[in-house]
């Protein structure tokens, strides 16, 4: 089953922003860039074995996203970026039995805080929900609604019409490799998101079949948008993923080169708000045999990203919390009013509307002030000539 366009319910994300508190760690300084550097290593120096039995009773809960400029340490030709994009992810880990779907937050207790490089946290999340919606498929193809056996059916059954009427019909088009209704040559071209999960060259095709790449070189990638709550695909003109092809994220650009053709996820995020499940399927702890060895019914996806991450567990509530993270995440903090995205720090932004009130009530005060000094100035010259 190929993990096409189809395979994520796109809804809106939330907010991650940068703070102003002093006491954070920016995500794009040295320190917080060793924070993330250092998210691999061992929590023990006798290197034995962590237990992560307890993150399969865990859901993921995306949190928001965030971007910084970084100096490029790997430009060294005259076209390279010398200051490129970071893109990071913030996501939690609720109780499974606990996490709302409809909270952005998803839980507000027993919860660990994660951060992680956009590109990993894409990688483990398709992969993850593949994971799922295979299973999805299989098991409707063997125990539920879409079991095309031929029984009972006329002499026009068609084994490939009978599943995707059905997968249609359920709204699992991710379970469908072909139309069977397409002519040969229809098919259009299926885009395989995880590839584009990393920054990664795009090849447009002309009229004559040439490769457009000898003219200019073109990349497509994953980029937060401005107010940290979604993830779209863009169009850049460099390799790191930083320059868009034009203002509107290079989505125009894509569809005038691919004629007429839109870019894949250019205005639909490509992450949903789900509490995505921890936990390994049946089928999977069945048939995954690089994961089968571990026996912790813990997704591969989970735990790839849990051992990834920069961590803040205060809240989570067990024995041993890695708070390592702690200070760096308060640098993207995410902060939620009435249901709207607020960007950056609450506490600076009432700072700022504090002094911005002061302000215009002292100019009003100054501004009545001299209009009463002018006045009895005026007064006084007409008693003066009067005399």
């Amino acid at each position: 089953m190929k993990l096409s366009l189809t395979i994520l319910s796109a809804a809106l994300g939330i907010s991650a922003a940068t703070s102003a508190n002093p006491s954070s760690i920016r995500a794009s300084s040295k320190v917080g860039q060793s924070v993330l550097s250092k998210a691999r290593r061992l929590q023990n120096d006798d290197n034995v074995e962590i237990d992560y039995t307890w993150v399969a009773n865990m859901s993921l809960k995306f949190q928001g996203c965030y971007h910084s400029q970084v100096w490029n340490d790997e430009a060294n030709g005259e076209d390279d970026v010398r200051i490129s994009t970071q893109r990071l992810v913030r996501f939690r880990l609720c109780p499974t039995d606990s996490c709302s779907m409809s909270s952005p937050a998803g839980c507000t207790s027993k919860y660990g805080d994660y951060v992680i490089d956009m590109e990993t946290y894409l990688q483990a999340y398709f992969e993850g929900v593949q994971q799922d919606q295979e299973y999805q498929c299989r098991y409707e193809e063997e125990y539920g609604d879409c079991v095309c056996n031929g029984e009972n059916q006329g002499d026009d059954y068609n084994e490939e019409i009978c599943k995707y009427e059905c997968f249609m019909g359920k709204g699992m088009e991710y379970c469908i490799d072909k139309n069977p209704y397409e002519e040969e040559g229809e098919k259009k071209e299926d885009w395989n998101v995880r590839e584009y999960a990393e920054c990664k060259q795009y090849q447009f095709q002309n009229n004559n079949n040439r490769n457009l790449e000898e003219e200019a070189k073109y990349y497509v990638g994953a980029y937060c948008s401005e107010n940290g709550g979604n993830i779209y695909l863009g169009l850049f003109t460099d390799d790191s993923c930083s320059q868009f092809a034009d203002s509107y994220g290079g989505a125009d650009t894509f569809a005038t080169l691919s004629y007429g053709t839109s870019l894949p996820y250019s205005d639909t995020t490509m992450i949903g708000t789900e509490c995505f499940s921890c936990k390994e399927t049946q089928q999977a702890n069945e048939n995954n045999a690089n994961d089968a060895a571990d026996a912790d019914n813990v997704k591969d996806s989970c735990e790839q990203l849990y051992q990834s991450a920069g961590k803040c567990e205060a809240n989570l509530g067990n024995s041993s919390p890695d708070n390592e993270a702690c200070n760096f995440m308060e640098g993207i903090k995410i902060y939620r009013k009435n249901g709207k995205i607020v960007r950056g720090a609450e506490s600076s932004n009432t700072t700022a509307s504090i002094f911005i009130g002061l302000f215009a009530c002292s100019f009003v005060l100054l501004g009545g002030y001299a209009y009463y000094l002018k006045t009895k100035l005026d007064r006084a010259k007409v008693n003066l000539s009067d005399m």
